[in-house]
C-alpha cells in the first residue's frame, strides 16, 4: 500500500503561524510589569489592613521586660547567680559495739561525705533603663560629665559608651542596688539626665 502524497497546503500556506510560536509570543507579552499592575490594588488593600492591626503589647519595650511593662518602656535585668556551697557531713557507717553492761567495746565508725548544696537560688530582677534612641552622643557626654563630677569617671568626655564609662556606671549605681553596667533610669534621674515623673 503506497503512502499518501503530502497535502498541497498547510498552516503557512493559509497564512497561519504555528500554535507554539503564538503561545510563546503571548507569554512574552505578560511580563513583570503586567503582573505588578494586576497586584497593585491587592497590595494597597493589604497595606491598609496592616495599618489597622494594633501593635503587639510590648512593641518598643527593650530586650527584656517584666510582665505588664508599659509599651514604649525599656528594661534590662540584673542576674544574681545561685550560690553553691560544698557541705561535708559525717555519716556513721557502723554503730558502736557495746557490752551487755553498756560498756563501749568498739566506737562507732564514721566517714565524711561531701555534697554540693544550693544555699541561695538564682535571682533575676528587672530595672528600667533609658531607651536606646535617647542615648545620643550628647546624652552620653552629659552622663560622663555627671559621673566625673561624682568621682566615678576619670576618662575623656567622648560621648561614646566606652568600657570605662560602663565601669563608672556600675560603680555609681551599685550602691543603689543595681549591680549592672547598663544605665538604669533610676541612676539617670538621680544624675539629672532624665525627667522625674511627678506623682499626684
Amino acid at each position: 500500500m503506497s503512502a499518501l502524497p503530502p497535502l498541497p497546503f498547510g498552516p503557512s500556506s493559509l497564512g497561519l503561524r504555528p500554535l507554539s510560536s503564538r503561545l510563546i509570543r503571548i507569554r512574552s507579552r505578560v511580563g513583570p510589569q503586567v503582573r505588578l499592575r494586576a497586584l497593585g490594588p491587592s497590595l494597597a488593600l493589604l497595606s491598609l489592613l496592616a495599618g489597622c492591626v494594633p501593635p503587639p503589647p510590648f512593641a518598643g519595650v527593650g530586650r527584656t521586660a517584666p510582665p505588664g511593662a508599659p509599651p514604649g518602656t525599656c528594661w534590662d535585668t540584673v542576674i544574681v547567680p545561685a550560690r553553691v556551697e560544698t557541705v561535708t557531713d559525717q555519716v556513721m557507717v557502723a554503730p558502736a559495739v557495746k557490752a551487755t553492761d553498756g560498756r563501749v567495746l568498739e566506737p562507732a565508725k564514721f566517714t565524711s561525705e561531701t555534697r554540693q548544696e544550693i544555699t541561695r537560688p538564682r535571682e533575676e530582677t528587672y530595672f528600667q533603663t533609658p531607651c536606646p534612641h535617647a542615648l545620643s552622643p550628647d546624652y552620653i557626654a552629659s552622663l560622663q560629665r555627671a559621673l566625673a563630677a561624682r568621682g566615678t569617671y576619670s576618662g575623656a568626655i567622648t560621648g561614646a559608651l566606652s568600657a570605662e564609662t560602663r565601669a563608672a556606671i556600675r560603680a555609681y549605681q551599685t550602691p543603689l542596688g543595681i549591680d549592672s553596667d547598663t544605665l538604669s533610669l533610676r541612676a539617670a534621674r538621680s544624675l539629672g539626665l532624665s525627667a522625674v515623673e511627678l506623682t499626684e
